[in-house]
């Protein structure tokens, strides 16, 4: 079965520099990498809610390229530096982007990213309908 990737031009950089596709289509589902609240120029604002706000922007880039929404997304993993302090803004900015039926979901708390004050990285699998 054949993969093809998904990569909207403004992270072309995640493809070329880093070896990784934004998301990858085989078989029906569409596996996103782990998508940050980082700019893909790699700016970064020290507000928690921006970050992840940012970091919701980033999933639904890569899922409309594929004409998808987040009403395709079947299953989410967020990492989360400081999980306790920001689980409920995170929460809050999550109802703004999931519908019924809810995305099984798996809060992980971590050590770090690679990039340095980076608090959430949000990765999706969504199903093409």
């Amino acid at each position: 079965m054949a993969a093809t990737p998904i990569i909207p031009a403004i992270m072309q950089s995640y493809y070329d520099d880093w070896r990784m596709s934004p998301g990858l289509e085989t078989g029906g589902f569409i596996f996103l990498t782990g998508l940050t609240g980082a700019e893909p120029d790699g700016t970064l604002s020290n507000d928690p809610e921006e970050q992840i706000r940012q970091a919701f922007i980033q999933v639904a880039t890569v899922l409309s390229e594929g004409g998808l929404t987040f009403e395709d997304v079947v299953e989410m993993t967020t990492y989360h530096v400081g999980l306790r302090g920001h689980l409920e803004l995170f929460k809050e900015i999550r109802a703004d982007y999931v519908r019924e039926p809810y995305p099984a979901w798996t809060a992980i708390e971590v050590a770090g990213f690679v990039t340095e004050g980076v608090i959430v990285e949000i990765r999706a699998i969504a199903r093409r309908r």
